[in-house]
């Protein structure tokens, strides 16, 4: 491990939602975060209306605010940055994200399963590298073991932080945070019970907690 593992949380928003911001302060409640990632509920879209007081709320924390895949949206939002979604062209997506927002902003893209994505972004300048599970991937376990060995190489040879996206539970982010991920990513949905949500980030927090203690 590169040192002490952090929470990076992964929110879920539906701009129908009554109060988002409400939501949002419980869980930050819960634990401690370095950063946040807005990203639209299935089958909703992201608008300045909705992640405006989010992004307001996490930033009086100092919870970096992350918008996924729109850096117009996030310029308008004056959010902190993106985050970018794996796709074939992700390295042209940065180069075009980092121009549209500045060498500033942060800028963060998920490489997939790809090595050699993953170390043009580092060489492009990505902020911080991610390596997820794609939800339809079947075969879960042969894509977790994959994961924790991209997370160990870019954690022992490169600088930029890695972080761990589609961690499914507490027993997965104990094994990405002794792999040496930075960051294990939280994914919550903020039209989820509060008490439901708090009970989430406490348990990865304990997990993260409970890998670094020497065995």
């Amino acid at each position: 491990m590169n040192g002490q593992t952090q929470l990076y949380l992964i929110l879920e928003v539906d701009g129908e939602m009554p109060d988002p911001a409400a939501a949002l302060a419980q869980v930050l409640c819960a634990a401690a975060f370095a950063s946040a990632l807005l990203r639209p509920a299935a089958g909703a879209l992201l608008d300045a209306r909705t992640v405006a007081p989010l992004i307001t709320g996490l930033q009086r924390r100092g919870v970096a605010a992350l918008i996924a895949d729109d850096p117009a949206l996030a310029r308008a939002t004056k959010a902190d940055g993106v985050h970018l979604s794996w796709s074939k062209d992700i390295v042209k997506r940065y180069c075009e994200s980092r121009g549209a927002l500045g060498p500033a902003a942060i800028v963060g893209a998920d490489a997939g399963r790809s090595r050699h994505d993953a170390m043009e972004l580092g060489e492009a300048g990505a902020d911080y590298i991610a390596f997820g599970i794609p939800p339809h991937v079947e075969d879960r376990a042969t894509a977790e073991h994959r994961q924790n060995e991209l997370v160990a190489w870019w954690s022992e040879i490169f600088v930029p932080p890695v972080v761990a996206f589609d961690v499914a539970g507490t027993a997965r982010a104990s094994a990405l945070a002794d792999s040496g991920a930075d960051f294990v990513g939280v994914a919550l949905s903020l039209s989820a019970p509060a008490a439901d949500n708090a009970k989430v980030v406490l348990s990865f927090a304990q997990a993260v907690d409970l890998s670094r203690v020497p065995a």
